[in-house]
């Protein structure tokens, strides 16, 4: 992973700034993607040697996907693509299905497509950041659900369109990971949001490194992280085969 150049889609949320660090640690250059370049700026890490290249763009704005492309391409070496964007909405108007096409497929699509040649001619890997809604849907998500399953989809077919080409493709299946947009679904639930309960952020990236350092030998394809404990059992609860809550007080309203 040293200086490889990578690229963190989504990086302005707590996933992606998450990944962002831990590749930056790890001694990649990384560009890291987002609409708000506030947040990006804030992607620092005292035990990289890099610092992030940040660039705000909104992938729902063709346009500006492909001025992006050809900034890109002009740099000539890319190592990897890491899809971590979207956008989460229970609409049940067809406008809803919409906005959730463009920002969770249609965008990171068009961005992959304009710099696959990039990732072709270095033999770079492509990790797509998917959600558990993919391999299964709950109810009242079946928008966001959709898009994940034809992010599923995509994430299948390029495989097989570009292993021969030494380009591996690996998708993370998330369940509910701490961080910003779990604390507005638990509160649109009207549940406690007890994020020491939920997949952390850091772990995801530890586990995005450790899919991309692998020996050439070998491709992992998928990967489900899911909180070890029920975000939604009662605090203090034991079943016999899991191991309690440290400081379950600290679950927040």
């Amino acid at each position: 992973m040293q200086d490889a150049r990578i690229i963190v889609v989504g990086a302005s949320g707590d996933i992606g700034r998450a990944i962002a660090v831990t590749l930056l640690e790890a001694g990649s250059e990384v560009l890291v993607l987002g609409r708000r370049l506030d947040s990006l700026a804030r992607i620092q890490s005292p035990l990289s040697r890099h610092k992030p290249i940040c660039l705000s763009v909104d992938l729902t704005d063709a346009a500006a996907v492909e001025r992006l492309a050809t900034d890109l391409a002009a740099a000539k070496q890319l190592d990897g693509l890491i899809l971590s964007s979207g956008t989460y909405d229970r609409s049940k108007r067809p406008e809803g299905l919409r906005k959730q096409l463009e920002a969770n497929l249609i965008g990171p699509y068009a961005l992959l497509r304009a710099v696959l040649p990039l990732l072709v001619e270095s033999k770079g890997h492509v990790v797509f950041i998917n959600s558990s809604q993919a391999l299964r849907a709950s109810a009242d998500v079946e928008q966001y659900a959709a898009t994940k399953h034809a992010l599923k989809a995509i994430a299948d077919s390029l495989r097989d369109e570009v292993n021969e080409s030494g380009v591996r493709v690996t998708s993370l299946y998330l369940g509910r990971t701490a961080g910003e947009r779990q604390r507005e679904i638990f509160a649109m639930e009207g549940r406690r949001y007890c994020p020491e309960r939920l997949v952390q952020p850091a772990d995801v990236g530890r586990m995005v490194h450790q899919v991309m350092q692998l020996s050439r030998t070998v491709e992992v394809t998928d990967v489900m992280m899911r909180p070890m404990l029920k975000p939604d059992r009662p605090i203090g609860e034991r079943r016999q085969d899991v191991p309690a809550v440290a400081n379950p007080q600290k679950c927040s309203k």
